[in-house]
């Protein structure tokens, strides 16, 4: 990314080819449904990855509470007036694939990074009652989010401190680490970790967190305010 202006949206139809700007006056395609405040909306909202539904002008057309959450986290694709951009280079590049989506029902993947941030997304072209709009579709926000590891403790009948112990090996941390958080011996931490296996049947400490990682996608309730 080259551009560092706090506000970058005026900035945008400036960055843009006059066939991608959003104010140009250019053949678009046929009128889409507008944001869909209703319908599907609050289920998207359970949904804990970022799923936005843009326009030929990258338009905001409805953006679920995951999104939202991620761009107040900080995001390499900021939203500014319900209008996504990012650094000039890679709104260009942006623009093309949602208009290759929208025009050519093409998929993509874009590698965007802006001031030390990375993120990866896709672009799917979304059909819709009078027309196409294009998907982006974003990072899970955490691979082991703690909403997720509740609901797989409490289908596995974990204890509090296993609970505690299978979110700190979703975190990455080393028995050493864990026994020293927990205030307990390592011997202690093999133990408990010996114990979560057997409950949840894994194979494996790969296995376990595997499994985990693969829980379906829920959004916390104190993030889906976002949407609305």
């Amino acid at each position: 990314m080259t551009t560092s202006s706090p506000d970058r949206v005026a900035a945008l139809p400036r960055a843009l080819p006059d066939w991608l700007d959003p104010a140009a006056d250019f053949d678009r395609p046929p009128p889409i449904l507008d944001a869909p405040r209703d319908g599907l909306a609050p289920v998207l909202d359970q949904i804990d990855y970022g799923l936005v539904l843009l326009g030929a002008g990258l338009e905001v057309l409805h953006a679920n509470a995951a999104a939202r959450a991620t761009f107040a986290d900080g995001h390499p694709l900021l939203l500014r007036h319900e209008v996504l951009i990012a650094g000039s280079d890679d709104t260009v590049v942006l623009a093309q694939a949602v208009r290759d989506a929208i025009r050519r029902a093409k998929r993509s993947c874009l590698a965007l990074q802006h001031e030390g941030r990375r993120a990866v997304v896709a672009i799917v072209p979304v059909e819709l009652a009078r027309g196409r709009a294009a998907l982006l579709l974003m990072e899970r926000r955490s691979v082991c989010a703690p909403l997720s590891i509740q609901c797989f403790s409490s289908a596995h009948g974990l204890t509090p401190t296993e609970s505690r112990l299978l979110a700190l090996l979703c975190d990455g941390s080393t028995p050493a680490q864990m026994a020293r958080i927990q205030g307990v011996a390592v011997s202690t931490i093999r133990t408990q970790t010996a114990s979560l296996r057997a409950k949840t049947g894994a194979t494996s400490l790969r296995d376990l967190l595997r499994r985990v990682a693969a829980l379906p996608p829920m959004l916390p309730l104190q993030l889906q305010w976002l949407a609305n």
